[in-house]
């Protein structure tokens, strides 16, 4: 069979086995995230039609301001994940602790838990440009037949089983790896199934491309403007080309097929960086060491931070394998 004719869920079952646990219930959970995805997906794509752009009126447990969408898509998610028999546990973005969830015979058998920002980059919701979500999934270090706790959420990056995220623009694609390399699946909307469109998806080990929110720059560490500066040289095959969508999905995804690096590093109005540890730099971070990219804080791999607590931000750098490098120098200079 062609690969690129293959599905999502065809795929899913064709490389079961190269998962360490094969029992089929990652399948069912990589499922209930595909689901979820479409009926997002079918909401975003007729925000300008109906009442669900615009602020909902609430802020979320950073202090920003929830979307109408935000609010859809958190829920969505959560429900389409907790009907599955798998999910031990979800945190989201948009909710203050984590969700605990009971299996269907009572005895908290569910072996996954699964970390997401449900609407990424919602902000752009209302001038129509692309926006995303972001998943994480682990395996539960608290005993089976217990109620999950906080340090089921509180693994290393390193620890993640599957990570990935879909993204909603011109085409809505679901990105994921579970540690074998990278592969993109488009939406045919006519037929309602993700096809493999981007198989071993990879980082470029180099690219001319810096995303970083330039308004900020008087507040950034002077490695990180150093490092902007240099993307900014005329020498060689710099200067690099600027591109920030606002969106890190957006962003992500353009820099992994072009070559590029991400900088959303801290500042003096943000001492530990603005992106949270859990549920957008770690699945990030897992999907860019696949692909042959690079994702650190500045002075260390983002999957091996030891979390502490749900909601943590941390300072994120992550692209082209030598972009990447290239930023760590400055920063360590």
């Amino acid at each position: 069979m062609d690969k690129k004719n293959l599905t999502l869920g065809e795929f899913i079952i064709e490389n079961q086995d190269s998962f360490q646990y094969t029992s089929g219930e990652l399948s069912r959970l990589l499922n209930g995230l595909r689901l979820a995805a479409k009926v997002v997906n079918h909401e975003v794509n007729k925000a300008g039609l109906v009442d669900i752009i615009g602020a909902a009126g609430d802020t979320n447990i950073q202090g920003e301001n929830q979307q109408k969408l935000d609010v859809l898509a958190n829920e969505k998610f959560i429900q389409t994940l907790s009907k599955r028999e798998i999910v031990c546990g979800i945190a989201s973005e948009e909710e203050d602790d984590f969700i605990s969830i009971n299996s269907f015979d009572k005895q908290h058998q569910n072996k996954y838990i699964v970390l997401i920002d449900p609407l990424d980059g919602s902000s752009n919701i209302d001038v129509n440009v692309s926006v995303g979500t972001i998943f994480s999934i682990y395996r539960r270090i608290t005993p089976v037949g217990t109620p999950v706790a906080i340090e089921d959420f509180l693994q290393p990056g390193r620890n993640q089983v599957a990570a990935g995220y879909i993204i909603y623009g011109t085409s809505t694609m679901l990105v994921y790896t579970t540690g074998d390399g990278v592969n993109g699946f488009t939406l045919n909307p006519a037929l309602g199934t993700f096809y493999l469109s981007h198989p071993n998806m990879e980082f470029p080990e180099t690219g001319k491309i810096y995303s970083v929110n330039e308004g900020n720059y008087v507040h950034f560490p002077q490695g990180v403007k150093d490092y902007i500066k240099y993307c900014q040289e005329e020498e060689g095959d710099r200067p690099y080309t600027s591109r920030y969508i606002g969106s890190l999905v957006s962003d992500f995804h353009r820099n992994m097929i072009k070559g590029g690096i991400y900088m959303y590093p801290k500042s003096s109005k943000a001492s530990n960086g603005k992106l949270r540890l859990l549920y957008e730099c770690n699945p990030m971070a897992f999907l860019a060491e696949q692909a042959k990219g690079k994702a650190s804080n500045g002075h260390q791999p983002i999957m091996e931070i030891e979390p502490t607590e749900l909601h943590e931000r941390v300072p994120f750098f992550c692209g082209s394998k030598k972009m990447v490098e290239k930023a760590e120098e400055f920063m360590n200079a």
